[in-house]
């Protein structure tokens, strides 16, 4: 019997699509390429917004380690902020460990009535131009909307499209997990000036995520946007913040190797006949911060919202709401991202975004995905001014981007 809605990948969009779907009545199935209980290498930090996200699946995140603000660290400048108490987030985040995370919502999903399926590696059946479903090992299962939901694009996405513009920013990031006394504490810390092995200030941070299990999750990212990013040692770099670290952490030796991750930030095509892509298969990854949980949770319950509202407009209406809701904040962040891959700019940016409270709490705004189009107060007014003028600046800060 034909499905409603089939979704590949079993990250936290699908997750949150299978279960939003199987509670609203749908017939689903999720293809999971990985065992049950695999990882997924992440920086393991959620936003409050990805909280607010989990509230609405009614999932219970009491497990995870609560965090309640940000530590930023800019040169000799630091400040701690608290989360702020908004109308539409809570005023707290978490540290949850995506090897956990991820399977706690997968299970979820099974609780729900949705077919998980591990180790099924899919991709997209297309007759006639539309997606009819998805084939894995060997079986194809007809369903009426395919989600897509397969983290950094690969094989499935490349059939339908979605794949990363070349023109636009991305990242790359890499983390371990290392023992530390301080493994409780409730603030996220980000050093936003880090530097390569040559002395080049980075557009990116290095983080220490206490994950509240005697580890923290340390890692550094940068933005494709800097010169020399193509010889970038992401395990250099990463052992150097380490050491920048190590003696106010407490910091024993990574306890398993490094990982590395690349960020997508942008997305060609997200939605066609038959099918929408969600999270970072979408693009929808922050260019200021890397993050893209909540973006992910939002998006699959908004794309099976969509469907039941009516299955066949689900793609064209779900594009426009994603767009309505995220495409704002997210263009802004990719065209900031060329200016601050000069260093020239980098630096006296960096004393402007904590030089004072009022910058500071934008800052915290922008690095907890707590912006968009709808976002009241300076924060918005700020970002707001910022979508404009870089749209008119935006030729010119093409041309005069970093060399990669």
């Amino acid at each position: 019997m034909p499905f409603d809605i089939a979704i590949i990948g079993g990250g936290p969009g699908g997750s949150a699509a299978a279960i939003s779907a199987a509670r609203a009545g749908l017939k689903v199935v999720l293809c999971e390429k990985g065992p049950h209980g695999r990882d997924k290498v992440c920086g393991d930090g959620l936003t409050p917004r990805a909280i607010g996200a989990l509230d609405e699946l009614g999932i219970d995140h009491s497990v995870a380690h609560r965090i309640d603000g940000l530590r930023m660290i800019a040169g000799k400048k630091q400040r701690e902020l608290a989360w702020p108490t908004t109308d539409r987030f809570p005023n707290h985040g978490a540290v949850w460990p995506r090897q956990r995370f991820d399977n706690h919502l997968l299970d979820v999903a099974i609780a729900a009535g949705a077919d998980v399926r591990f180790g099924a590696e899919a991709l997209p059946v297309i007759e006639n131009g539309t997606v009819v479903g998805v084939e894995t090992n060997g079986e194809v299962l007809r369903s009426s909307l395919v989600v897509l939901a397969t983290g950094a694009q690969g094989a499935a996405a490349k059939m339908l499209g979605a794949v990363r513009d070349p023109d636009e920013t991305f990242g790359l990031a890499i983390r371990a997990y290392a023992p530390t006394p301080r493994h409780a504490e409730r603030h996220l810390e980000a050093c936003l000036s880090l530097r390569d092995e040559h002395g080049t200030p980075i557009p990116g941070y290095g983080w220490m995520f206490p994950a509240g299990d005697g580890t923290v999750n340390i890692g550094v990212g940068a933005l494709s946007t800097m010169k020399g990013f193509k010889k970038l040692n992401l395990n250099t770099l990463l052992d150097q913040y380490a050491a920048i670290v190590r003696d106010s952490w407490s910091l024993g030796d990574y306890v398993d190797k490094p990982r590395a991750w690349r960020l997508p930030m942008s997305c060609v095509r997200r939605h066609g006949p038959g099918w929408v892509a969600i999270g970072d298969a979408a693009g929808f990854v922050n260019p200021m911060n890397g993050e893209g949980i909540d973006y992910a949770l939002e998006s699959g319950m908004l794309a099976v919202q969509c469907f039941v509202n009516d299955p066949a407009t689900a793609p064209s209406s779900y594009d426009r709401l994603v767009g309505e809701r995220f495409d704002s904040f997210l263009r802004t962040g990719r065209r900031f991202s060329f200016i601050i891959g000069h260093p020239w700019l980098l630096r006296p940016g960096l004393r402007v975004a904590v030089g004072t409270q009022a910058a500071a709490d934008i800052t915290l705004a922008v690095m907890g995905n707590l912006i968009d189009s709808s976002t009241p107060g300076a924060a918005g007014r700020v970002m707001r001014l910022a979508d404009n003028t870089l749209r008119i600046a935006d030729p010119l800060l093409r041309r005069t981007r970093a060399k990669a």
